[in-house]
């Protein structure tokens, strides 16, 4: 294990900046996964800790030694990633002993080696197979045990789940997480999809256009994001945004009094922006504080989403799937639970109800 810290690191790519001053510090043992929309950076800055890519600028150590210009095999990390990078013409057995080969392990260390990954993974039936003869999840297990099979000091992943299935997404990725469990390594672990970073990360990095947004615990930054990107890039689906008013009688938000305890400092008039996630929000038969027009209604089994306008503004709002649904055309009024407000700046995105 070992742990990983960035320091300034910028790169561009002809004229266009792709990382911007990234500064990033990954504990021994951490699980860290990057995670924003496409061409924000994520995978360069992968490469940069692999060595693939070098940065024009800053620091990189890995267990505290500066490894910023050293070759990707003097880096001791594996990288498992999202084409499985299998060889085609070698047995899933020699698959996961080439590593181990070309570094002159010994023959009995290299057995001991496959015996232990292919015991962990489950893939100890595959052993003589051709990557040909093998599922998506397959190839993929073999190319984490592959990895998994050098030990390194830190385990880079670059998407390894975007060519599975929802099913068998979700299957490897409870994989990853007993593996990192059993492992106790240092990950780093690229994804855009929200669920595997919430559901993975012990640290959870959003990047956008080359910066970090947000980082720390993946509940934190859910129930507490910074900016209005990071609020409506996470959570599924997005937060809501309403125009807004604050003056020193509280918020008004589609002419409606929103009687919802604020902080005195931010009782000025000015113009915000209202977020609201769908699930925070409660139906009500009495006095609303917003009124959904529906006019799709999608029902999931035990949870229901309305879509809408609350006055011009598209709104989704969550409902119990084993409650009465309401039909497009009608509407539907809620409350909004105070601790579920969040109040962005309209301009800079900047949060202002911070905790």
């Amino acid at each position: 294990m070992a742990s990983l810290e960035l320091e300034g690191i910028r790169k561009t790519l002809g004229k266009n900046p792709i990382l911007r001053g990234i500064d990033l510090a990954v504990a021994e043992g951490q699980f860290a996964v990057l995670v924003g929309p496409s061409g924000c950076g994520k995978s360069t800055l992968l490469r940069t800790v692999a060595g693939l890519e070098e940065p024009d600028e800053g620091a990189l150590r890995i267990g505290g030694k500066d490894l910023t210009r050293a070759a990707p095999k003097d880096r001791d990390v594996a990288m498992v990633f999202q084409s499985y990078a299998l060889y085609p013409h070698l047995t899933v057995r020699d698959n996961l002993a080439f590593g181990l080969r070309l570094r002159g392990a010994a023959p009995a260390e290299v057995d001991a080696r496959i015996t232990e990954v292919s015991d962990m993974l489950r893939i100890g039936a595959l052993l003589e197979r051709l990557p040909r003869d093998l599922s998506g999840g397959q190839r993929q297990r073999v190319a984490m045990g592959r990895a998994i099979a050098r030990r390194p000091r830190l385990f880079l992943f670059d998407e390894p789940l975007s060519n599975l299935d929802a099913a068998l997404r979700a299957e490897v990725r409870v994989e990853i997480k007993r593996l990192h469990a059993r492992l106790g390594a240092t990950m780093l672990y690229v994804t855009h999809d929200q669920v595997e970073a919430m559901t993975l990360a012990d640290r959870l990095v959003v990047l956008n256009a080359g910066r970090v947004e947000q980082q720390g615990p993946p509940l934190e930054v859910y129930r507490a994001p910074r900016t209005r990107f990071v609020a409506q890039f996470l959570g599924s689906p997005a937060m809501n945004f309403l125009p807004a008013e604050l003056s020193r009688d509280g918020l008004l938000a589609e002419a409606r009094d929103l009687r919802i305890a604020l902080p005195e400092r931010l009782l000025e008039p000015r113009s915000v922006l209202l977020g609201v996630r769908p699930h925070d929000l409660e139906p009500t038969t009495g006095e609303p504080d917003l009124t959904l027009a529906v006019d799709v209604v999608e029902a999931m089994g035990f949870e229901a989403y309305a879509h809408g306008r609350v006055g011009d503004s598209p709104f989704v709002a969550r409902l119990d799937g084993n409650a009465r649904l309401p039909s497009p055309g009608t509407r539907v009024g809620f409350k909004v639970a105070p601790r579920a407000v969040h109040l962005f700046d309209p301009r800079s995105g900047e949060r202002l109800n911070a905790p």
